[in-house]
């Protein structure tokens, strides 16, 4: 299976003096998403917990919600010269019974580390695809001080992070600010399905008692895959888009951005948030 990280000479220079280095590197390659053998998906990502990133992805898009709708997800074989598996390209079967995705979703869902799903633009999609349920706006009660919290234990879980700096991070706390799990990767839309997808193979969905902080700013695609997996409340360090915040007030999502020290902006379902002296 490819390497989280790998080393690579580099050419050092520091207040004029130059010399030479290894320095460690955050591995990205390419992973295929199949579909009951069908090609569906080509997403760059950080190797590691591949069937949980598929299965999560498929979260997203509203093909899976129960782990009872999951049969397996197996690597395939690579097309290197000498035959030896690749370890990117992954085949999820669906259950019997289980209905095949919409018409066209494969055309829809070319990602990138950097963008997440590329041409998703449209709140219909998301109508018409959500299959679990939000909490009411007042559940889970969080409060300010235990949000501003967050960035910190998340920063502080980061261990590859540490070796690299090159990588984007998701995890899960409690209400309380516990830290139940983190998945580091080259695209926070990435780092969010190993979450969910893992959530769904230990049939924990929905996510209707955990917080989602993100490192990066809160884009409409993980405004998108917070609210396909139930989850009430996305905090991210930098900013949201327009159209994440309006996904996020008409699905009922607290939305809460530029969490950093005891400074945040609420853009969304305020009610679940503990004001200071509330």
């Amino acid at each position: 299976m490819g390497r989280v990280t790998e080393r690579r000479r580099v050419l050092r220079i520091r207040d004029g003096v130059v010399s030479a280095r290894p320095d460690t590197l955050t591995a990205e390659e390419p992973l295929e998403i199949r579909l009951n053998g069908e090609p569906l998906s080509v997403t760059m990502r950080t190797p590691g917990d591949d069937f949980a990133l598929a299965a999560g992805f498929l979260v997203g898009e509203g093909v899976l919600a129960r782990r009872s709708e999951l049969a397996n997800v197996v690597y395939c074989a690579g097309a290197t010269d000498d035959g030896s598996n690749t370890y990117n390209v992954v085949d999820v079967r669906l259950a019997p019974g289980v209905p095949a995705p919409r018409a066209g979703l494969a055309r829809s869902v070319y990602t990138t580390s950097s963008c997440g799903v590329c041409g998703k633009a449209s709140l219909e999609a998301v109508r018409t695809t959500a299959r679990l349920p939000m909490p009411p706006d007042t559940a889970p009660r969080v409060t300010a001080a235990t949000l501003s919290a967050l960035p910190e234990r998340l920063r502080a879980a980061q261990r590859v992070f540490d070796r690299t700096g090159g990588l984007h991070a998701a995890a899960l706390f409690s209400p309380a600010g516990e830290l139940l799990d983190v998945r580091e990767d080259v695209g926070r839309h990435n780092a969010v399905d190993k979450l969910v997808g893992r959530a769904l193979q230990e049939g924990r969905l929905p996510l209707s008692e955990v917080v989602l902080m993100v490192s990066g700013r809160a884009s409409f695609e993980l405004v998108q895959k917070a609210v396909m997996a139930g989850i009430p409340m996305l905090a991210a360090v930098s900013a949201p888009s327009s159209l994440a915040v309006r996904l996020a007030e008409e699905s009922g999502l607290t939305l809460v951005g530029f969490l950093r020290g005891t400074s945040m902006n609420v853009y969304t379902g305020e009610a679940r948030l503990v004001l200071p002296g509330g």
